[in-house]
């Protein structure tokens, strides 16, 4: 089969196709036939060494596809299941081996390439306005890179729970995009200050939460924009990594909690990735969540997908088709 190979940290160029054998699965994992591969932030950390991993190994964290076989013990799936999962690394890859507690069966009316585009993205959204900050009629949030993968997805979370949602967005092109996707009002940032306009929508009180995914070029000025007790909810750093903070300048700027959430940490249990996957592939399923796949490119094309996400040329979605 063919694989996607990081021996070496570094840029996209180190992202080397390779030929290697179809494993085996181990007790309770089964195999998948990949059918499309999510493209993913973390996938850039990990190629370039910001989340670290023992060489070599095969990026990627989401997939969808066929279960072609299953290890000792495994019965929640079976071979002929058409199947999705994130939170196991490997992906880029024509097979994987995965645990099985992983993976969830899709809906009928629910295709690879939505599956594969809608896991680690639509769970992150999911958590993040379910759980970290539970949303309700009334709030205020600020979603930055609003045009993007998760952050349109937030958006349409937020508007379903009867948020009132501010975006950001790099131009014309993609504010139109988080605007279709429900935001009230999107700040384009690259000619806007976007504190300043949040400030001026909230009339001063600023919001009750900002999910940012961005981290050092819009974290600190969006401590200035939260309300007392409000949150700031950091779950990436597409523009690099915070600088460490002293946490005694939460108290002046209204008693703020931090958080620093991860996938993981929110589908601790089965019943829980049931819960967030359940509800996102049933909604996309029945038209209530729309998805933006920008993007489908060949495995062999993962080093172009990694230069284009990085270089914010992209309005949703990126796959790899095997």
């Amino acid at each position: 089969m063919k694989l996607i190979q990081v021996s070496t940290p570094g840029g996209p160029e180190e992202l080397k196709l390779v030929d290697a054998p179809i494993p085996s699965p181990g007790p309770g994992e089964a195999l998948v036939k990949i059918a499309a591969t999510g493209v993913n932030y973390i996938d850039v950390y990990f190629r370039a060494g910001l989340y670290k991993a023992e060489l070599p190994f095969t990026p990627g964290n989401e997939a969808a596809g066929v279960v072609e076989s299953v290890g000792e013990g495994v019965t929640i799936v079976k071979p002929g299941d058409r199947v999705a999962y994130a939170m196991h690394r490997g992906s880029y890859a024509e097979y994987a081996t995965v645990p099985a507690s992983t993976l969830v069966v899709l809906p009928e009316n629910v295709g690879f390439e939505t599956a594969a585009a809608a896991m680690l993205q639509g769970m992150t959204a999911h958590y993040l306005t379910h759980s970290t900050f539970p949303l309700q009629p009334g709030h205020k949030v600020l979603v930055h890179a609003a045009a993007g993968g998760a952050g349109r997805l937030i958006v349409q979370m937020a508007k379903m729970l009867g948020a009132t949602v501010y975006g950001t967005a790099g131009n014309d092109e993609k504010a139109a995009i988080a605007k279709s996707a429900g935001a009230d009002e999107v700040i384009v940032y690259t000619r806007e200050d976007f504190a300043v306009e949040v400030k001026k929508f909230t009339g001063g009180k600023g919001v009750d939460v900002i999910y940012d995914s961005v981290g050092a070029t819009t974290f600190l000025k969006g401590l200035d924009i939260i309300r007392p007790r409000g949150m700031m909810a950091l779950f990436g750093q597409s523009s690099g990594p915070v600088a460490p903070i002293d946490p005694n300048i939460l108290n002046p700027k209204g008693s703020l909690f931090l958080t620093r959430p991860s996938l993981a940490h929110y589908c601790l249990t089965r019943e829980e990735l049931l819960w967030r996957a359940g509800d996102v592939l049933r909604w996309i399923g029945t038209g209530q969540l729309q998805l933006r796949i920008d993007k489908t490119y060949p495995l062999t094309d993962a080093p172009q997908a990694h230069c284009d996400l990085e270089g914010r040329k992209t309005a949703g979605k990126l796959l790899l088709i095997p």
